[in-house]
């Protein structure tokens, strides 16, 4: 039995020297070269075809030819364009002027009858607008104050003639605070012409009585007149003759304007040709 045993164990170191050798024999080995792999080159070889140039013996050299000069004749005749002859400019209208002589009311209107509107004093200065048809009233401005207005000629002195400039209307004042006056009626005796109408009711700080304003013939010719009449009444003149009919219009007054005008039925003169009516 222990024969068996020392046999075994001399197996077993016999064994693992054998395996201790090959260990060694295997780490001392040489290590292979690494093999090259060889790539193949292609060279491309290019053939270059060479083109030939001209030389400068090849280029051609021009040959000079003569050169034709053009001398252009002309056929034009210029015209000389005439100096045209100055027109004459016209002498512009020197503006009218006037110089205040006394206190005077500037209005709204061209008369006595038209509400107040501004104070002219000695020496003020105003630029004559316009003309009623007379020229006895010129609507001005005054040279202080922004609004204009109308003033009696004969209390300025102008620097010209009064009818070198146009005649002229104006517009009243329009105000609502009262209505027209109702109920306007006209009767004729001969050339007087009575006017009544119902009275407008006004406080005695706004009333400025009526207004009217008529178109009347007089000696052969109409002429506007304007009144203020401060009960509902009043008397006008008017005559035969004229081509135009006779025409009157009638507003309330208050210190503020006029209402609206409303018109007042006109009876014709006794020998007035009637006008034809409207169809």
């Amino acid at each position: 039995m222990r024969r068996w045993f020392i046999t075994i164990v001399l197996f077993a170191l016999l064994f693992l020297a054998a395996g201790f050798g090959l260990g060694i024999a295997w780490s001392n080995r040489a290590t292979p070269m690494p093999t090259a792999t060889l790539t193949p080159t292609v060279t491309s070889t290019s053939t270059a075809t060479r083109t030939s140039f001209p030389t400068p013996a090849d280029t051609p050299t021009p040959t000079s030819s003569a050169t034709a000069t053009w001398t252009p004749t002309s056929n034009f005749t210029p015209t000389i364009a005439q100096t045209p002859s100055r027109t004459p400019t016209p002498t512009a209208t020197p503006e009218l002027r006037g110089h205040v002589l006394e206190q005077a009311n500037c209005r709204y209107g061209p008369g006595a009858a038209y509400l107040y509107e501004w104070g002219l004093y000695p020496d003020n200065v105003v630029t004559v607008l316009g003309r009623n048809l007379d020229g006895s009233w010129v609507y001005v401005h005054p040279w202080y104050f922004v609004w204009n207005c109308w003033v009696n000629t004969s209390l300025l002195k102008l620097n010209g003639d009064v009818f070198s400039v146009q005649q002229r209307t104006t517009l009243l004042p329009l105000s609502d605070l009262y209505k027209p006056p109702t109920g306007a009626h006209a009767n004729r005796s001969g050339s007087e012409v009575t006017i009544s109408w119902n009275e407008v009711y006004m406080t005695e700080d706004d009333n400025r009585g009526y207004l009217i304003e008529a178109w009347l013939c007089q000696s052969g010719q109409q002429v506007v007149t304007a009144v203020n009449p401060w009960v509902p009444l009043a008397v006008l003149h008017d005559e035969a003759g004229c081509s135009q009919p006779s025409t009157a219009r009638l507003f309330t007054a208050e210190k503020h304007g006029y209402s609206q005008g409303v018109p007042i039925p006109w009876p014709p003169a006794a020998n007035a040709t009637p006008t034809p009516s409207r169809q």
